[in-house]
């Protein structure tokens, strides 16, 4: 077994390192990865350096793993700076260090990807072997895995790796033949919110449009990135991606692509972008011109949750944060990150954080779950 470091996509056959992508988890395959990396959404100058790990036997592709050597925090929706103010104040340096995540995207899936007869245990130990063997060469205080999913999660924690839990929160189809089946499993009140917020929408003459990637034009790709980007410079920031990444997906994999418009007298005023995935829809990216009551709810939640419906989906994952989802619908759920820290002190002292911080992450997904709005048994 021999592990190459690659700098690039670009170096490995698109077609081998998808055989090995299995599934249609849209974030992990090598269009995706690409298009960060072609756009300069990923690179030196973002701080994000691809550093990809890639395991041969005999010459043959047997394993994956995306990694970065990241000089920063940002865009990784697991926070970590708190770690890195600790070793600053040691005179000790957190920056840089090995990430293995799919950037700008805090959705639950594989990290790596093993060929079928390949042990995946005895994989993940070489693979985690080589990255402490190359954090010596580079510099590296840390390894970090962001939102593995349950499956992978078992092997991280078999590999005795530090782990971290957060919340997040997801829609679930059971067995719902249309979205009025979905509601009346909300309570009265919940219910009746939902409707309301529903004719908010079109009372305020706005219609909604699901355009599938394939039939999206070059102007609705650049009236979207103006929403997206404007989602970012209202905050005062400036967006991870840009409109290349978006054209080079849509040329790429554009079977994975749901983009809804919101149209008031025939012109956007808001658009939610999604990927969708072999039996999951991803939602990723909002933004608008002006707010309109209950849009937001709208574009982004209600329209995914009737693609879902529509197309046998069975999870809808929104993305982060959002507490306003529960009253929607969107059940709370555990997600999960894996840490390898090099200095032994200072792996002692984020293991205990962990230890602390689990239990109150675990109260709070019990408190929120106690809000979600479908109906007590018998009841209304």
């Amino acid at each position: 077994m021999e592990v190459k470091l690659l700098e690039s996509l670009s170096q490995v056959d698109a077609a081998s390192w998808n055989g090995l992508a299995k599934g249609a988890y849209p974030f992990l395959r090598h269009e995706f990865l690409l298009a960060l990396e072609q756009s300069g959404a990923v690179s030196e100058k973002s701080g994000w350096l691809p550093r990809h790990l890639l395991v041969f036997n005999a010459g043959e592709l047997c394993a994956i793993m995306p990694m970065y050597l990241k000089y920063h925090s940002r865009g990784e929706y697991v926070f970590d700076q708190q770690w890195a103010n600790a070793y600053h104040q040691h005179g000790l340096d957190y920056y840089p260090k090995w990430l293995a995540a799919i950037p700008f995207t805090p959705c639950q899936g594989p990290r790596f990807a093993v060929k079928p007869g390949v042990n995946a245990d005895e994989t993940l130990v070489l693979l985690l072997a080589t990255v402490k063997q190359l954090a010596l060469q580079y510099g590296v205080s840390s390894w970090h895995c962001l939102f593995p999913d349950p499956q992978q999660l078992a092997l991280l924690q078999n590999a005795q790796l530090s782990i971290r839990e957060g919340v997040q929160f997801q829609w679930f189809n059971k067995g719902y033949g249309h979205f009025d089946d979905f509601l009346q499993t909300l309570s009265a009140s919940k219910r009746k919110m939902v409707k309301r917020e529903r004719r908010k929408v079109i009372g305020q003459g706005v219609q909604l449009q699901k355009i599938q990637g394939k039939d999206i034009s070059e102007g609705q790709w650049q009236v979207f990135f103006q929403f997206y980007a404007l989602t970012y410079l209202k905050k005062g920031s400036q967006p991870y991606l840009n409109l290349a990444f978006f054209r080079q997906i849509a040329e790429t994999m554009p079977g994975q692509l749901l983009l809804v418009f919101a149209l008031k007298d025939g012109s956007p005023v808001g658009a939610a972008l999604s990927f969708i995935g072999e039996d999951t829809l991803y939602g990723r990216y909002w933004g608008c011109y002006e707010e309109y009551d209950s849009l937001h709810f709208e574009a982004c939640y209600y329209q995914g949750i009737d693609y879902c419906i529509e197309h046998g989906l069975a999870k809808f994952d929104s993305g982060a944060q959002g507490e306003h989802k529960i009253a929607r619908g969107f059940e709370p759920v555990t997600t999960y990150s894996a840490h390898w820290i090099q200095d032994g002190r200072f792996a002692e002292a984020i293991a205990d954080f962990l230890r602390r911080e689990r239990l109150e992450v675990q109260t709070y997904k019990a408190e929120a779950a106690t809000y979600l709005p479908f109906k007590k048994c018998g009841a209304d």
